[in-house]
């Protein structure tokens, strides 16, 4: 087996926390700085300043059980068919994987992970669910695999998020731990971005957007409506209320590059920058609103124009990026911006039901845009002093997400729970996961 700590590769004072009740010293306790882990002993050496000197030793940490522990405490509970070796070795990088999540300081970019239940078409082909999540921001894919000889196995494949959802979270309860932390962002003079990323079908459009029962749409429940509610509440509060802040909704897609404005008629829209290298959506309307009802309507006028197209997953596929922006304004000046953003789902070229040359290039530009807002967040979460926004009118559009100390971010990838869908949610969460691993470097 290799060495655990061949996979970290962070500088240690970038992995650094510190841990007043460490006893590193004859009884007395210490605020003690995080150096090193050793994840087969299940200890970490620590530095703590006494009397003007450095100070160093290795302590036992509570916090991360031993490989061997691992081994006997979880093997029995999933994937018999797996190889031993081969799943103690993901078991012991899991909990690495948690050790590293704890250690690390807060960051701009909060990566969540939410699995919806096998719905009905799933249930009625017996399809099997290959997706566990034990809590504490974990996920284990099940992954089927066939050898050889014939003989199948499944290979699990351990993922750590900032929080992992399983199939009986509520929207409310995504919302709380993902998007809700950011809204007070923006009544500070901030911006902040929220991202449904996943597969079609996955339940983005149901997270953002809220409850739907054939064609009609209940989006009070959805995080867009959330999001407007916790506003219209700061916006109560006196310490808000006494700085004349005054509350705007955009609504629009990006559909094969081109903007859109949902709100007006699906009027075509110039993206510009101007001297100051401020990116403009010009002729994007600004609706005042007064109530969250009025989000709400705001809400379900530009779903219904939305652009969507079918796939081999869903006969009525979302094929545009949709971003509701709830907008703060101060005597007319931006205060501070919410983008709350149900992206287009994430396919192969050769999965769509039609390989005519106007889906090749639809799917194709979704790609590409998708790939550059992964580049983005990476570039935000390592502090770059370079954030590609130009690569995409996605990212473009979103620029101020990009820059600026006072920005955060927040991505809740959807995945499918059927052993069908497996290939597409291991996609979905190697991309989520890049994306939490760049923000902890």
């Amino acid at each position: 087996m290799k060495s655990v700590s061949n996979y970290l590769k962070v500088k240690p004072r970038e992995c650094c926390l510190f841990m007043p009740l460490f006893s590193v010293n004859a009884g007395r306790i210490h605020s003690a700085t995080v150096k090193t882990v050793n994840a087969t002993k299940s200890t970490v050496n620590v530095e703590w300043a006494e009397k003007g000197m450095t100070k160093g030793k290795e302590v036992a940490s509570p916090l991360l059980p031993t490989a061997e522990a691992i081994c006997e405490s979880e093997a029995s509970k999933c994937a018999p068919m797996a190889p031993p070796s081969m799943y103690c070795f993901g078991l012991v990088m899991h909990a690495f994987t948690l050790l590293m999540w704890w250690l690390v300081k807060p960051h701009r970019i909060c990566v969540g992970v939410r699995k919806r239940p096998l719905n009905k078409k799933e249930l009625a082909k017996k399809e099997i669910d290959v997706v566990t999540i034990p809590g504490n921001g974990a996920l284990l894919l099940h992954e089927p695999k066939q050898k050889v000889d014939l003989t199948k196995y499944l290979e699990n494949q351990t993922f750590h998020f900032d929080y992992s959802f399983d199939e009986d979270a509520t929207n409310d309860l995504v919302y709380r731990f993902t998007a809700k932390p950011l809204v007070k962002t923006i009544f500070e003079g901030g911006m902040a971005t929220c991202f449904a990323y996943g597969q079609t079908g996955s339940g983005k459009t149901h997270t953002m957007g809220g409850d739907f029962s054939g064609k009609s749409q209940n989006s009070s429940k959805g995080i867009y409506a959330l999001a407007a509610q916790d506003v219209f509440t700061l916006l109560r509060q006196k310490r808000y209320a006494d700085m004349d802040l005054c509350p705007y909704v955009t609504f629009f897609e990006i559909y094969n590059g081109k903007v859109f404005d949902l709100l007006n008629k699906k009027a075509k829209l110039r993206v510009l920058e101007d001297e100051k290298q401020q990116v403009n959506v010009v002729g994007l309307q600004e609706v005042p609103v007064s109530s969250v009802d009025d989000v709400i309507k705001m809400i379900e006028r530009g779903s219904a124009c939305r652009t969507s197209g079918q796939t081999f997953a869903n006969a009525s596929s979302s094929r545009s990026h949709a971003v509701l922006q709830v907008i703060l304004r101060r005597r007319n000046f931006l205060h501070g911006k919410f983008s709350l953003v149900d992206l287009a789902g994430n396919e192969r070229g050769t999965d769509v039901s039609s390989n005519d040359r106007h889906t090749i290039v639809e799917t194709a530009e979704i790609n590409r845009s998708l790939l550059a807002l992964k580049e983005c967040i990476r570039s935000l979460g390592q502090n770059s002093e370079h954030i590609p926004f130009r690569m995409s009118k996605l990212t473009q559009v979103l620029r101020d997400s990009f820059i600026g100390e006072n920005s955060r971010t927040c991505m809740i990838a959807m995945i499918s729970p059927g052993m069908n869908s497996c290939e597409y949610t291991l996609n979905t969460l190697r991309y989520a996961n890049r994306c939490f691993l760049s923000s902890l470097i």
